[in-house]
């Protein structure tokens, strides 16, 4: 089976604000605008730039290919759960999201997990 493109995946960003001057906007918006196939994730679950955005992981319609954390460590290392509960094999932590708990958990549950790099540094978004 051949790899996915990064712009094939979906991707679900946990983290997506309404704030402008917040990074979960910013990457959201830039991948949006960059043609990726993205959703978001924040507990309050509001719209922004007129797209749903889901409470959980878990209520993401479909199945989601990368995670990308613009949040806490500490909810990172739920999202690391949830990615395993829904047989997600990858997830990027943005500088700031990650933690040593986070990390081991995706390692020992099989998961794919790039961490100490800018998803939108690493392809050239920004």
């Amino acid at each position: 089976m051949q790899k996915k493109n990064i712009k094939e995946k979906r991707i679900a960003v946990a983290g997506v604000s309404d704030r402008e001057d917040k990074y979960g906007f910013k990457i959201f918006r830039d991948l949006l605008k960059n043609g990726f196939n993205v959703t978001g994730i924040n507990p309050r679950g509001q719209d922004v730039l007129g797209r749903k955005i889901y409470k959980t992981l878990k209520d993401v319609e479909g199945p989601v290919d990368l995670v990308i954390t613009v949040v806490p460590s500490v909810v990172t290392e739920r999202i690391v759960e949830d990615c395993k509960d829904l047989g997600i094999k990858e997830i990027w932590m943005q500088p700031g999201s990650e933690s040593k708990q986070a990390i081991e958990k995706s390692k020992t549950y099989g998961i794919s997990v790039t961490h100490g790099a800018c998803f939108m540094m690493e392809f050239g978004i920004w």
